[in-house]
């Protein structure tokens, strides 16, 4: 009866298995068992994945011989990617791949130049480990194919080479779900937003703003746009304006434009100078006057609920380099990079998810921006300095001879002033009650109140502008210091601004998933090195002379008995 009954049990469990196996063929779940819920998929990302019905492919460049922090990178993009081929409705490939593998540095450099032509950059790492630095050249991208179209994906924007890479791999994979599920609706929907960036009244040029532009043109329709001749059917056509570091007053005409593309839902950032100031004009001159822009945009910005100051912010607590002669040696000048304390290194507030995790922002001369009473906006600062600085009003004299001052610590100490400002809601209409302006024979628009809208007002002009070579007038990437070889978030907060704006979706909110970090203590690891060593291979022998005493000694006491 015994027997019987086993075989009972045994038939019974192999059956709740096959049940089981059956069932699992047309439903679906995963649990996740983690405190941070970190291998969790978000309901926008499972609801976009449902719905495809387009296959993908997936190419990922990171393979082969990593850095240990990029391992865990590796294995992160590994882990999501394995969930959306899960939920996805149609087939998702994905393939890891090392484009370097095998290759002689003539072919190395062929195709590290080809996949750089198709978005794919390769980043040369400074890797500290126990014998000193070595250098290794990565590819933390990703390529997204469907439909006939490709999108390239950074998975890892934060490259300061300067120090521990461990937060900021956390802080991408963080960011992964994010960045794949924005690029790949990019790719399998096709909507392609046109982004105009203004160009009538001075502001940066095409050479300046070449890789804000090329980054964008991706995904979107970019272009510029001039505000003098654009009429309402151009207007109409635009999702977001940018306005880059104007020089030159606008006129009510430009304003007028402006206000109805507003009034109508569109999305505008304002990335202006209150105050004439550059670096260049400093050089081979004794100094120069730092005095007030005039762009007539004040009583328009003030409707809007937003004020930029005619002052210049100092930052000696966080701040970029420049290059400065320190002397003649060998006929030769010599240069050396020194704190520039009005180049603020802007830090993002955490709570806001259009610069969450964002690397620390490079300004040039920045301004004060203020909010301004103005009825069903909603208003929060996104961009800050340190608390210790200091803000001088212009008129201000300025020469590079300021690099060698000695500072007084107590003149600086301040609470963090706000240089980057979030406004949203129904913008009131700035031409309510007035007459047409010049040019404009038919009103565009008669509501007081317009649609919902967005809008970033930010106190400095030259936050995305890229740097250019000297030597051969190529743009360098936004962001990209060619002093310091340091890379800033700058293009990163362009990108998150342009998704904010034109996603109706707001998958930007999945910016807001932390993943714990649980690093092991270096530290212990180097004083306790052998005793671990020893434990892991005397423990195991141990344990196995104990067991095999035990079941001597238990075999001879059972069959004495």
């Amino acid at each position: 009866m015994g027997l019987k009954n086993k075989w009972i049990s045994a038939a019974l469990f192999i059956g709740a298995l096959v049940v089981l196996n059956v069932i699992g063929q047309y439903a679906f779940k995963r649990f996740d068992f983690t405190a941070d819920k970190r291998f969790t998929l978000s309901e926008k990302t499972k609801s976009l994945l449902a719905k495809n019905e387009k296959p993908v492919i997936i190419t990922v460049f990171l393979n082969g011989e990593l850095p240990p922090a990029f391992k865990r990178l590796q294995g992160a993009v590994s882990d999501i990617l394995s969930d959306y081929q899960a939920y996805s409705k149609a087939d998702v490939k994905v393939v890891f791949v090392d484009p370097l593998a095998g290759l002689s540095q003539a072919d190395q450099d062929t195709v590290v130049n080809n996949l750089y032509e198709s978005g794919i950059e390769a980043t040369n790492l400074s890797v500290k480990t126990e014998a000193g630095l070595t250098q290794k050249l990565v590819f933390p991208m990703a390529m997204l194919e469907s439909d006939g179209k490709q999108f390239p994906v950074k998975l890892f924007q934060n490259l300061d080479t300067r120090g521990s890479y461990e937060d900021n791999i956390n802080r991408a994979i963080e960011n992964l779900e994010y960045i794949f599920t924005s690029s790949l609706k990019k790719v399998i929907t096709g909507n392609n937003p046109r982004i105009g960036f203004s160009e009538s009244n001075g502001e940066l040029s095409d050479l300046q703003l070449n890789d804000a532009m090329h980054s964008l043109a991706n995904s979107y329709l970019v272009g510029r746009v001039d505000l003098n001749t654009i009429d309402k059917a151009g207007l109409d056509k635009l999702k977001m304006l940018v306005i880059a570091k104007p020089t030159k007053a606008f006129t009510e005409t430009e304003k007028y434009k402006i206000n109805y593309f507003v009034m109508n839902g569109g999305s505008v950032l304002w990335s202006i100078d209150q105050v004439r100031a550059e670096l260049d004009s400093l050089r081979g001159q004794g100094g120069q006057m730092a005095t007030n822009s005039n762009l007539n945009l004040d009583d328009m910005l003030f409707m809007y609920g937003a004020r930029v100051n005619y002052n210049i912010i100092a930052d000696p607590a966080n701040s970029a380099e420049i290059p400065v002669s320190t002397g003649v040696v060998g006929g030769q000048n010599q240069m050396q990079l020194m704190p520039w304390i009005y180049y603020p290194v802007l830090l993002p507030d955490t709570t806001e998810s259009v610069v969450k995790k964002l690397d620390g922002i490079k300004s040039e001369f920045p301004s004060t921006v203020d909010t301004i009473g103005a009825r069903n906006i909603k208003k929060s600062y996104i961009l800050t300095t340190s608390a210790f600085n200091k803000v001088f009003n212009t008129p201000k004299l300025f020469s590079l001879q300021m690099v060698g001052e000695q500072l007084d610590p107590r003149s600086f100490q301040s609470h963090p002033q706000n240089v980057g400002l979030m406004l949203k809601g129904n913008f009131p209409s700035v031409f309510a009650g007035r007459p047409l302006p010049a040019g404009i024979k038919q009103p565009y628009s008669v509501e007081n109140v317009g649609k919902a809208a967005k809008m970033i007002v930010i106190g400095d002009g030259d936050i995305f502008k890229n740097q250019v070579s000297a030597q051969n007038g190529t743009p360098f990437p936004l962001g990209y210091d060619r002093y310091s070889q340091r890379t800033f978030g700058n293009k990163a907060l362009l990108l998150n601004i342009v998704d904010y704006f034109t996603d109706e979706d707001n998958l930007i909110a999945l910016r807001n998933k932390e993943v714990k970090i649980r690093l092991l203590d270096k530290g212990k690891i180097k004083l306790e090195k052998t005793k671990w060593q020893l434990i892991n291979v005397a423990a195991p022998i141990l344990l196995l002379i104990f067991f095999a005493i035990f079941q001597h000694y238990y075999r001879k006491y059972k069959y004495a008995k």
